[in-house]
């Protein structure tokens, strides 16, 4: 008897963990197989590859295919190659597109998962309306005597390094001038991060994309087991991260009485959103009875406003370090195209009297070539998602996609493909010159359409500030440990962080 009970309990495990599995199947769909409870959410891990590597490789498998079918846990889900059906999802038929899907689950409960950046639904509609008008360019310019100040102590820094001729790790140091400028113009302290790289600042940056044992395996088990309520309340961001940004947030705005200072950053900026009131706006998901949106809103408490300058804070320093440091370390390895970029430096900045400025950087078109091809062959991020809103049939198949089904688009794969950019794996900035034509619809560093980044514009001002402070002065050049092409770490999410750094050496420039 026992034997039978045994036997009905291994069947009843054996189809909870491959229901589903034949999903794509069914469809005629080319799928990745599936794992029994994972599906295919342990493919990276055992192959010891970053989320950006796995979906490099599963759309590198099947190249005559518009799309290919995978699984998160029992959950179907599906990489898109085809460029129109990309652009269909990205922007022409965005509304069954707007969810991000970043969350598991479809009632996200942790505080810094509200941030604009992960939450989905009406929450992300009506902070995107307001906070859009605080990325404007006045708003920009306003911002950059702040950056002038950091990229100053930037090349003292420097300098120290290039007197001594001692290789750094332009990863970390570019991380420090980040940092501190997102101290600045996001929370108005110094937090002297270019200074003291322990401080407690730079140690909050360091943990939030810092994968530890504890982060994988609580994101394995959202992933695996999306329905089972426990799982729901383990935070994907450590209650440490939690813990440090709210108090952070409460007492930088308990200052200030809770009203605007009058510094204008990032942290005022939410204060005077606050003063408006509640949001109110259409709904993107709720509909009256003739169809019409509903009117929704949303208060702008203490731990939405948290939620939102840890945005602001994590992807404000990680992905513009990630992306210049990245442009130095091909310069490196490409000493023409650096001489090219120095010398229009050292034109412009003649131009603006030796002084950086705004409209200085804005000058500085090759800079900006060189760093959008640094971001197409080492993307800081190599992949886009989002989740379906309501059922969808890609155009000119018949392949529907069921309501809150996953997408994703490897960016990294596209950018290596030799059919939208010849000769994919060579640094070429000119490429990027306005004259020349290829498939820029494909460059999606800061994503495209409702949905891509809205602090695009800050982050790459930010950036090149940084680096052509440091090549006015400094030329890079490979160091003794120095690697080529750098190893990604496999415990790599969404932003692709390198093995050991990027060490080079900084020479001081003869003029």
């Amino acid at each position: 008897m026992w034997l039978l009970v045994l036997a009905f309990f291994v069947l009843l495990f054996y189809y909870y963990g491959t229901k589903n599995h034949d999903y794509w199947k069914k469809r005629g769909v080319k799928y990745d197989e599936p794992i029994i409870f994972f599906g295919s959410n342990l493919s990276h891990i055992i192959k010891k590859h970053s989320l950006s590597e796995r979906f490099y490789e599963l759309h590198n498998q099947y190249p005559d295919e518009k799309y290919v079918g995978y699984f998160e846990a029992t959950n179907p889900a599906i990489l898109v190659r085809d460029p129109e059906l990309i652009r269909a999802i990205l922007v022409t038929d965005f509304r069954y597109f707007h969810r991000r899907g970043l969350s598991p689950h479809k009632q996200d409960i942790e505080l810094l998962m509200r941030n604009l950046f992960t939450v989905d639904g009406d929450a992300w509609k009506l902070l995107r309306q307001r906070m859009t008008p605080a990325f404007s360019s006045a708003k920009l310019k306003a911002m950059f005597p702040l950056i002038v100040e950091r990229t100053a102590k930037l090349s003292v820094i420097a300098a120290s390094f290039a007197e001594k001729g001692e290789e750094v790790d332009v990863r970390n140091l570019i991380a420090r001038y980040t940092t501190d400028f997102i101290g600045a113009c996001g929370f108005g302290i110094d937090s002297k991060t270019l200074d003291d790289e322990e401080n407690e600042f730079r140690s909050l940056g360091k943990r939030i994309f810092m994968i530890t044992t504890r982060d994988i395996l609580v994101q394995l088990l959202k992933r695996t087991f999306p329905n089972i309520d426990f799982f729901k309340h383990l935070n994907i961001f450590a209650p440490e991260i939690e813990r440090k940004t709210l108090s952070l947030v409460q007492q930088i705005m308990s200052q200030r009485d809770y009203k605007p200072s009058g510094r204008n950053d990032f942290i005022d900026m939410m204060l005077e959103l606050r003063q408006k009131g509640k949001m109110v706006g259409e709904s993107v998901d709720k509909r009256n009875p003739d169809g019409t949106p509903k009117i929704v809103e949303l208060e702008l408490d203490d731990q939405l406003i948290a939620a939102q300058v840890f945005v602001f804070f994590a992807a404000g320093f990680e992905t513009s370090s990630s992306s210049s440091s990245s442009l130095l370390h091909l310069l490196a390895y490409h000493p023409d195209e650096q001489e090219k970029v120095q010398k229009e430096i050292d034109e412009v900045m003649a131009k603006y009297d030796g002084k950086l400025c705004y409209d200085a950087v804005k000058d500085m078109k090759y800079l900006e070539m060189a760093f959008k091809e640094s971001m197409r062959v080492m993307p800081p991020v190599g992949f886009l998602v989002r989740k379906t809103a309501g059922n969808y049939t890609f155009p000119g198949t018949n392949l529907t996609l069921e309501d809150r089904t996953g997408v994703v688009i490897s960016t990294q794969a596209l950018y290596d493909d030799e059919k939208y950019f010849e000769d994919p794996k060579s640094f070429k900035p000119m490429r990027f010159h306005p004259d020349n034509k290829f498939r820029r619809d494909l460059f999606l560093p800061f994503g495209d359409g409702p949905r891509a980044c809205i602090g695009e514009r800050l982050g790459i001002m930010q950036a090149l500030a940084g680096v052509a402070a440091l090549l006015h002065e400094f030329s890079v050049a490979p160091s003794k440990s120095s690697k080529r092409y750098p190893d990604i770490d496999p415990t790599s999410t969404i932003i692709q962080n390198v093995l050991g750094g990027l060490p080079l050496l900084l020479v001081k420039r003869k003029k």
